[in-house]
């Protein structure tokens, strides 16, 4: 498959029902939404660009719930459309939810449930995904969120195949993207597999955004936990873990110190966080490296000792796999990207990270904060990954320290090629 063609199955080949036409796009608005993620496919579907080459969509703007729909800053929306318009579109989309604890409203899912039974296409951006899922259109799917909420999504929601690295994943009929600014990037991705890879184009230069972005949310991850973990006994063992990343340890030895079988800790673990916590582990190994590599300079083989591999080999094998760049690829790009005065500030100073570092045994300076995340479109080439997972459950000894496929557990892995940065359906 091309870069530029369809990632998607033709989303025209499902018959659409009744009054429902492929050129109308309702956007199903809640209050307590934030408003950048609600404006984006208000933005994207409801102006007309024709003037630049980019075909017209009609929009409808429904209020998924009685109204005034209150939003970021106390603004009060006033929607044009209640839920009886969606039976009218070809494409519903669900651009965000305002609490992933709480239930989204059931008429609104009812609609949501007949729309996909008559052929619509369903888009669910940022913490729209809980929606979706909710409304069990997410059931045996692959899916993505915001990274932060990836975990509780596949908490809540254990049929939905979750995967936090993606901007956006494409299943042909239900479409979900990861937070903000990737609303945008599948927005695009809809004009393109509706319209051609000319028209979205013409629609990101208008918008002044890339026309499509490489790489996934790997760069932007954190290591936080859903709040849930906070009250559970495990979470004495993550803490542990965070904070003796510099020493060799292994998934078992996280489990004798719960007082648990592996087999029983894994699936505790899961339960609480919707990853394998052997993947887990090697993400926090990772991105500890990362900081170390932006805040530090110490030499690569140095950073794999002092985040808990065994080899340096280990450190690159799982650092292009989770960010696409060797780890010194990775050093220079950032580097390079950083003002002027931080570089001088690392020459006139530079091995002030270093101390800190060494004093916390390997762990980033106090704050705990890297300078940033290099931008999404930077230098540092993403590589996807396309690598089928392992048996769940059955991680050789040696997984932490050689570069082979992480065990994923629940998480979805893509085993098909795509397109970078996206989730294909064929």
């Amino acid at each position: 498959m091309s870069h530029d063609s369809a990632a998607a199955p033709d989303t025209a080949a499902r018959k659409l029902s009744g009054r429902r036409r492929k050129e109308i796009v309702a956007v199903l608005l809640f209050s307590g939404g934030p408003i950048f993620e609600s404006s984006i496919p208000l933005s994207v579907f409801g102006v007309d660009r024709q003037d630049a080459g980019v075909p017209r969509y009609r929009l409808l703007v429904c209020a998924g719930e009685e109204g005034p729909l209150r939003t970021t800053g106390g603004l009060e929306l006033t929607a044009p459309h209640g839920l009886e318009a969606i039976s009218r579109a070809g494409t519903v989309v669900v651009p965000a939810w305002r609490s992933i604890t709480s239930p989204p409203p059931q008429e609104a899912l009812d609609a949501l449930r007949r729309a996909h039974e008559e052929g619509a296409r369903i888009v669910g951006l940022c913490t729209g995904a809980f929606v979706l899922a909710a409304a069990g259109l997410l059931d045996g799917r692959p899916a993505t969120t915001h990274w932060m909420y990836a975990p509780t999504l596949a908490k809540r929601y254990p049929s939905v195949h979750v995967d936090p690295r993606e901007l956006f994943v494409d299943d042909g009929d239900v479409l979900t993207s990861a937070g903000t600014a990737a609303g945008i990037d599948l927005c695009l991705h809809i004009v393109r597999t509706d319209h051609g890879s000319e028209a979205a184009g013409a629609l990101a230069r208008r918008l002044v955004v890339p026309p499509r972005r490489s790489g996934g949310q790997e760069r932007y991850l954190d290591r936080s936990l859903p709040e849930e973990i906070g009250a559970d006994p495990l979470a004495e063992v993550v803490a542990w873990a965070l904070e003796h990343l510099h020493e060799q340890f292994d998934v078992e030895t996280l489990a004798a110190r719960a007082y648990m079988s592996r087999r029983t800790f894994d699936r505790r673990f899961r339960s609480l966080t919707g990853s394998a916590p052997l993947q887990w582990l090697i993400t926090q190994r990772v991105l500890q490296a990362q900081r170390l590599l932006e805040t530090s300079d110490y030499s690569v083989d140095e950073v794999a000792g002092r985040c808990g591999f065994r080899s340096p080999v280990a450190l690159r094998g799982h650092f292009r796999r989770q960010l696409g760049s060797s780890p010194a690829a990775y050093r220079a790009a950032y580097r390079a990207r950083r003002p002027q005065g931080d570089r001088q500030g690392d020459a006139e100073g530079g091995t002030a990270a270093a101390p800190a570092a060494n004093a916390a045994g390997g762990q980033s300076p106090a704050t705990g904060q890297s300078p940033g995340p290099l931008p999404a479109d930077g230098v540092v080439p993403y590589q996807s990954r396309r690598t089928p997972s392992g048996p769940v459950g059955s991680p050789s000894a040696h997984a932490l320290t050689a570069p082979a496929p992480p065990d994923h557990g629940r998480e979805y892995v893509p085993s098909r090629a795509s397109v970078p940065g996206q989730r294909s359906a064929t």
